[in-house]
C-alpha cells in the first residue's frame, strides 16, 4: 500500500478506524467488489485490504473490472485477486470461487456523455450486469449483497427534502433518463430477490461522491473546479448551474457502504450523503473561487453551442435526507472546504491541511 498518497492513506485510516463497523464479521470470508477499478470500487478495495491487514481477518478479496492495467496494479499494490472482464459475462468469477460471503456491486457506466450517446449500452450493462451478479451471489450463498445505486433515481420532485420513499418524475422521452431508469429497475431486481428468495440484498443510493484518489482528468464539475484552483484559471460554467447538488466525501461514503453491508435491512435502500454540504453548482463554484482559492479566480458562465447534446442531467432542487443511515450509527465527517483541500493536497502531493471542519 506504499503507492497511496498521504491523503488517501489518511482516508483509508478514517474508514478502518470506524468502530461502528463490525470488522470481525469479515474474518475468513470471501469478498467481491465489482467496478474495482473505478473511483468508488477502488476506494472500497483499499479500505478492505487495509482492514484485512490491520485486524488479521484472513479475508479473500476479489476485484472485478474492465480495465486490466488498473486492476493488475491494484492487485499488486493490495494483494487482492483481480479478474478482468465484462460484468454482463461473469463466468470468470463463477469458476474461481465456490463461495461469496459479501458482494459490493459497484460496476456501472458513469460518464454523462454516454447517457445521451450510448443509452442502449447503459441500460444493457446495468440491467444484465446486475441480474447476473444477483444470480451469482445467490448461487454462492452470499451473506450480504450491496447494490450501489444513485441519487439520480429520485428524478425531479417539488419536495425540498427527499428520503428513501420519495421517488419523483423521470422524463422517458429524454435519452439521459436511461441511467436513472436503469438504476430503478436494478433496485427492483434487488427487492424481488429479497422477497422471492429471502436473499440478503441492500441498496446504497449514493450522492455525488468526490475526494482524494479521484483522477486528475475526471470530467465531473468538482474535478474541473479543483483543476481551476491548481491552474489559477477562472471557473467556467456551461449552464446556469441552478441544480442543487448533494455530495459526500469518499471516505464517508465508504464507511457508509460498510455500514449498509453489515447493518442494513434486507431489501431496503439507504441514502449516503452529507446534507450539510448541499449546494447549487454555481454556489459550489463561488465557494471554490472565494474560499478555497482566496478570491484569486472568478466564476464565468459560457453556454456551449451543443448544450442539448452534451449529456447534462436535468436540474434538481432537493436535499437528500440521511437520517435512515445515521440511525445505523454512521455520521459524515467532511465539509466542502476540507473536501476540496484534501483533493488538492492529494493531487499536489502535499500534506493534509489543518482547518476547522464545517
Amino acid at each position: 500500500m506504499e503507492n497511496m498518497s498521504k491523503v488517501v492513506r489518511a482516508d483509508v485510516y478514517d474508514v478502518i478506524s470506524d468502530q461502528n463497523i463490525p470488522w470481525n464479521e469479515l474474518r475468513d470470508s470471501t469478498v467481491l467488489v465489482t467496478g474495482a477499478t473505478g473511483f468508488i470500487g477502488g476506494a472500497l478495495v483499499r479500505a478492505l485490504a487495509s482492514a484485512n491487514a490491520e485486524y488479521n481477518l484472513n479475508a479473500r478479496l476479489i476485484g472485478h473490472g474492465r480495465n486490466r492495467n488498473k486492476g493488475e496494479a491494484l492487485a499488486q499494490e493490495l494483494g487482492l485477486e483481480f479478474f478482468c472482464g465484462d460484468i454482463c459475462r461473469p463466468s470468470l468469477i463463477t469458476d474461481v470461487t465456490d463461495r461469496l460471503d459479501y458482494v459490493f456491486h459497484c460496476a456501472t457506466i458513469t460518464k454523462s456523455v454516454a447517457m445521451a450517446a450510448k443509452s442502449a449500452d447503459v441500460i444493457t450493462t446495468m440491467v444484465d450486469g446486475t441480474r447476473n451478479m444477483l444470480e451469482l451471489a445467490r448461487e454462492k450463498l452470499c451473506r450480504s449483497f450491496v447494490y450501489v445505486s444513485s441519487m439520480e433515481i429520485y428524478g425531479q420532485t417539488e419536495k425540498r427534502e427527499v428520503n428513501e420513499n420519495d421517488l419523483g418524475y423521470l422524463d422517458l422521452s429524454n435519452p439521459w433518463s436511461c441511467y436513472p431508469e436503469s438504476k430503478r429497475f436494478c433496485e427492483m431486481l434487488c427487492v424481488v430477490n429479497a422477497a422471492e428468495y429471502g436473499f440478503n440484498v441492500k441498496i446504497a443510493r449514493l450522492a455525488q461522491i468526490f475526494g482524494a484518489g479521484i483522477s486528475k482528468d475526471d470530467a465531473r464539475v468538482f474535478a474541473q473546479f479543483a483543476r481551476s484552483v491548481i491552474e489559477g484559471r477562472d471557473v467556467e460554467l456551461h449552464t446556469e448551474s441552478k441544480s442543487h447538488g448533494n455530495y459526500c466525501y469518499i471516505s464517508d461514503a465508504v464507511r457508509g457502504l460498510m455500514t449498509v453491508v453489515f447493518k442494513g435491512k434486507t431489501g431496503e435502500a439507504y441514502n449516503i450523503t452529507n446534507p450539510a454540504v448541499g449546494a447549487t453548482i454555481h454556489e459550489m463554484a463561488e465557494l471554490v473561487a472565494n474560499e478555497v482559492c482566496g478570491d484569486k479566480i472568478k466564476v464565468i458562465v459560457n453556454f456551449p453551442e451543443d448544450i442539448q447534446t452534451s449529456g447534462y442531467a436535468p436540474d434538481v432542487g432537493y436535499t437528500l435526507n440521511a437520517d435512515k443511515l445515521k440511525a445505523l450509527g454512521w455520521t459524515p465527517k467532511y465539509g466542502f472546504d476540507e473536501m476540496y483541500r484534501r483533493i488538492l493536497a492529494d493531487w499536489q502531493g502535499s500534506t493534509i491541511p489543518k482547518i476547522d471542519r464545517r
